[in-house]
């Protein structure tokens, strides 16, 4: 599918300008095709210009967020005075703009200056997720409907303080001597740590011995950051 009726490999475009020493790259007519509609990956997509000082302000935001997603997500940049007929095709009107494509499409788009943050929230519905990984909201409805039983895999003394609603207590140190038990719960046990590296990677090794478990992506922090609720 394309979005530029037919542009690719046409146009003025030629090599992507030099811009410094970012490490985003700039697309052009020449290369659209292949380096935004063709990714396997989602591409988020920054209209700016040379003149831009709210581009230039945020510069260093895009930078940070593109090294986050290196691997999982690309970061290209676009400049509307170099590379008007995308500019005009997508009917931007004012930079920045951001654009995120993902499966062939546009899939979201947010107009003026933004933050590490609100990238983040336009391309981690497309983001490849981990097996098992379920994010606090999807939880959050899980465990209202019963289905679930939450495995607070800290320390006891930090579980005391605060855990979430239901959850059972099972230290990670302890944890795969205890599997038959995790089976044996009222619903489908899903682990959680603080910051769910830890769990992650507990799902990881539970799944490659054949007993896979689900785990709360980003664990007790996602999950209050969520405004969902916490025991005490």
């Amino acid at each position: 599918m394309t979005i530029l009726g037919g542009l690719g490999g046409r146009g003025p475009g030629g090599n992507a300008p030099a811009k410094g020493k970012s490490s985003i790259p700039y697309v052009t007519e020449r290369d659209f095709e292949q380096v935004v509609l063709r990714s396997e990956l989602p591409v988020l997509m920054q209209f700016t210009a040379d003149w831009c000082q709210p581009c230039k302000a945020i510069a260093p935001e895009v930078e940070a967020f593109a090294q986050e997603m290196e691997g999982k997500a690309k970061v290209v940049r676009i400049d509307v005075d170099k590379t008007p007929v995308i500019a005009q095709q997508l009917r931007v009107q004012s930079v920045p703009t951001f654009m995120l494509v993902a499966e062939g499409r546009i899939q979201d788009m947010v107009v003026g200056a933004i933050r590490r943050k609100k990238m983040q929230e336009m391309v981690e519905p497309f983001l490849p997720r981990a097996a098992g990984a379920i994010k606090p909201e999807e939880l959050a409805q899980l465990l209202a409907g019963g289905a679930v039983v939450p495995i607070d895999t800290r320390d006891a003394s930090a579980f005391g303080r605060a855990h979430l609603p239901r959850a059972v207590s099972m230290p990670l140190e302890g944890l795969e001597g205890r599997l038959a038990e995790l089976h044996m719960l009222a619903g489908q046990p899903v682990l959680y740590c603080r910051a769910g590296d830890k769990t992650k990677d507990m799902a990881e090794k539970l799944a490659e011995q054949g007993v896979p478990v689900a785990f709360l992506e980003g664990g007790l922090l996602a999950w209050e950051a969520a405004g969902l609720p916490i025991e005490r």
